[in-house]
């Protein structure tokens, strides 16, 4: 099986670069290769490679940015997946696209299920609804999964960033009113690999019945204090952490509150997903 990986340099794209081996042919292309923002490149590279399997981590995830740059997070997050899905179409292939929990408005305190309603409360939440909305209009074999607080040793995240500021700073001061689930880039990558392993030993009928969202993101929840607390131990540094508020925090996209997913959905019918701290502590060491 052929397999064509989007956004092989990023965080999620490095670590499917590896996972997705055991899978198929890799065809792995950058934003060098494959610009997102370039519709007509996209389509062109699809043509080109004819694979079975596209695999699109690939996204505009500068949150805040996202809220000046609308027409741009559109083109990534929107339309270029409608494009793929189009192509993928056409080639009578399969998709799996990455989406997140900010498409939900967080404003009930309780673990959100893939059919709960949504209610994107930024231009990022909102373009990457879009984008799934585009997919499943397409009617083709498609996973879509939704992540949360994506980090890894490599890219721009909130990890790497809390090791650089608690090595500079005696103290650090994070929001402690916003409640999700940190999720390793690698957990991301190896799920989807043993997710697609399935799916290709079982064939069409295996989409037929699979088709869908799914939840992907790590057991439990915290805060971004509380992850930042947890971040700092792990790595040996000492660093006082205050808790703030999201009012003392303002920032251009608005945030949710409680963005905690279920992913017993995957779970029951895939594999087993790690708890955050656990999965926080294989990536450090």
């Amino acid at each position: 099986m052929k397999v064509l990986l989007t956004g092989s340099t990023g965080q999620v794209g490095y670590e499917l670069a590896r996972s997705l081996q055991g899978v198929g042919e890799v065809v792995a292309v950058d934003r060098n290769v494959m610009d997102l923002s370039n519709l007509d490149q996209v389509r062109e590279v699809i043509r080109s490679v004819k694979p079975q399997l596209i695999v699109n981590p690939a996204a505009y995830t500068a949150v805040d940015k996202a809220e000046s740059e609308s027409e741009l997070a559109y083109r990534i997050n929107a339309e270029a997946p409608g494009v793929m899905a189009e192509e993928a179409k056409k080639l009578g292939a399969a998709l799996v696209h990455y989406s997140t929990d900010y498409v939900f408005d967080g404003s009930q305190p309780s673990a959100r299920v893939e059919d709960d309603a949504v209610g994107p409360l930024s231009v990022y939440g909102a373009s990457k609804l879009a984008g799934e909305q585009a997919i499943a209009a397409a009617g083709i074999p498609h996973l879509i999964f939704r992540t949360s607080w994506v980090y890894g040793m490599r890219g721009k995240n909130f990890l790497l960033t809390m090791l650089r500021l608690a090595k500079e700073r005696d103290e650090l001061r994070v929001v402690a009113d916003q409640h999700g689930a940190p999720t390793w880039s690698r957990t991301i990558a190896d799920t989807t690999a043993q997710v697609l392993s399935q799916a290709h030993a079982g064939g069409n009928a295996w989409w037929d019945q699979n088709s869908g969202i799914y939840h992907l993101s790590a057991q439990g929840q915290t805060t971004w204090h509380e992850f930042t607390q947890a971040i700092i131990e792990e790595a040996g540094l000492s660093c006082n952490v205050l808790p703030i508020t999201t009012a003392d925090y303002p920032t251009p996209a608005k945030r949710p509150q409680f963005s905690v997913m279920s992913s017993e959905r995957l779970m029951t019918r895939f594999c087993h997903l790690p708890d955050w701290k656990t999965a926080l502590q294989l990536c450090m060491r």
